[in-house]
């Protein structure tokens, strides 16, 4: 009997010493997040007079400065995400009342994706709290990959090579179709376990961008992940830029340069990358007239990409400023979403800033040496050595000695003279 009262009052004691922790344990989780009464109606209706009513407060300019896009294309997209996203559709909740409308949450979303700004920062005009901010960005670039990532990051067609190789031949660079680089985003909540991955040069970790640009800074290839530790040449080898050429899947395109004829169009460089036949690099010390003409010509027009990066920072800060998410997932579809916005904006306004006349080229007729074939059939069966006889191909060295020389040639016939008449 003693014995058992000597249990139950050891057992008492440890209960009145866990009783006060579970009792604040129950507090906490019973504990609920304070409620803002934000007025959401008064949001949405200031909103609506400051840039979409008849008479707005605020003129075209600073709409296109301030959502980093015509009105028209911003409705463009407004339309389709109302109609097409259910998390922007206008519903009520059980006491009737309307929730948060489409236009506060794009506009939530594009202000968080142009400036670059924290989520509550947009909460004392369009009167919504941080997380559902928040949402709104996830759901909006979720919306914007799946409506129109097919069209906006789409390869190449034979009509968009066909444009890109006029262009280029114009320019003095027959077969070139684009310049490839390299961008890194800095990553400021990395993982600790992933910094030492990530990190490189400043001891910051960033994101790996590689993208392919045009005359008209539309981004035709973006392939984005690659840890900020691996280089230019490290992130090609991880790059599917060449998949559809090595499976036999990309158009087949033919140009003359100085009187040789060649299959393989080019992208520029700059110095890092391998010579492939694929790539064009700048000379780094040019000797003669042909040369040093040469090396202008190349590092001027290579500058599209670099030109594409800063046009693509300047439209969204977010992917100039560090990355705030921590799931790397969320990163990359952000700075998908981007991509195809900024291209949907080169295309609502490249009729205002392109330097070439296109109109020419879209006649039908042949303008220049430069070609896609129509017949060549895509669709046909690849196998491993007609794969590995394409990739020979594109690393072959002798070719791109012998392409580059035939460039020094030609941009020498085409503009060497005229510099000498001047």
């Amino acid at each position: 009997m003693t014995h058992l009262m000597t249990l139950l009052i050891n057992f008492l004691i440890k209960l009145s010493r866990i009783l006060p922790l579970l009792m604040v344990i129950k507090k906490k989780k019973r504990k609920k997040r304070i409620y803002i009464e934000r007025n959401r109606e008064e949001g949405n209706v200031r909103l609506w007079n400051d840039y979409f009513s008849d008479t707005p407060t605020y003129p075209e300019n600073l709409f296109r400065r301030r959502f980093r896009m015509n009105k028209p294309l911003f409705m463009h997209i407004v339309d389709r995400l109302s109609n097409e996203v259910e998390f922007f559709q206008q519903k009520r909740d059980a006491l009737r009342r309307l929730s948060l409308s489409p236009l506060q949450k794009y506009t939530a979303a594009i202000r968080v994706l142009a400036y670059g700004s924290a989520a509550d920062a947009v909460d004392e005009y369009l009167r919504l709290g941080e997380t559902t901010t928040r949402s709104c960005v996830e759901h909006f670039v979720e919306g914007i990959i799946y409506l129109f990532g097919e069209e906006y990051l789409r390869r190449p067609t034979p009509a968009d090579l066909q444009r890109l190789l006029d262009i280029g031949e114009v320019r003095g660079f027959p077969g070139m179709i684009g310049s490839i680089d390299c961008m890194h985003w800095e990553w400021k909540n990395c993982p600790t376990a992933w910094k030492g991955q990530y990190s490189r040069g400043s001891g910051k970790p960033t994101i790996v961008l590689e993208a392919v640009a045009s005359y008209d800074l539309w981004i035709w290839h973006a392939f984005f992940g690659p840890p900020g530790t691996l280089n230019d040449i490290n992130v090609l080898d991880r790059s599917p830029v060449f998949d559809d050429i090595i499976k036999g899947q990309a158009p087949q395109v033919t140009f003359f340069v100085n009187g040789r004829e060649y299959h393989l169009a080019y992208y520029l460089t700059d110095g890092i990358y391998l010579k492939w036949t694929t790539f064009i690099q700048s000379i780094p010390m040019p000797q003669g007239p042909k040369a040093v003409l040469f090396a202008q010509h190349q590092e001027a027009v290579r500058k599209d990409v670099e030109r594409a990066f800063g046009v693509l920072q300047a439209h969204f800060a977010i992917v100039k400023n560090p990355a705030l998410f921590w799931d790397k997932t969320k990163i990359g579809k952000i700075m998908r979403a981007c991509i195809i916005l900024h291209n949907m904006i080169v295309e609502n306004e490249r009729d205002g800033y392109t330097q070439f006349d296109v109109s020419e080229f879209q006649q039908g007729e042949d303008t220049g040496s430069s070609y896609v074939d129509l017949n060549f059939s895509t669709d046909m069966l690849t196998n491993i050595a007609n794969m590995m006889s394409v990739r020979t191909t594109i690393r072959d060295r002798q070719m791109h000695q012998q392409l580059k020389a035939d460039l020094v040639e030609h941009l020498w016939r085409k503009f060497g003279r005229d510099e000498d008449n001047n």
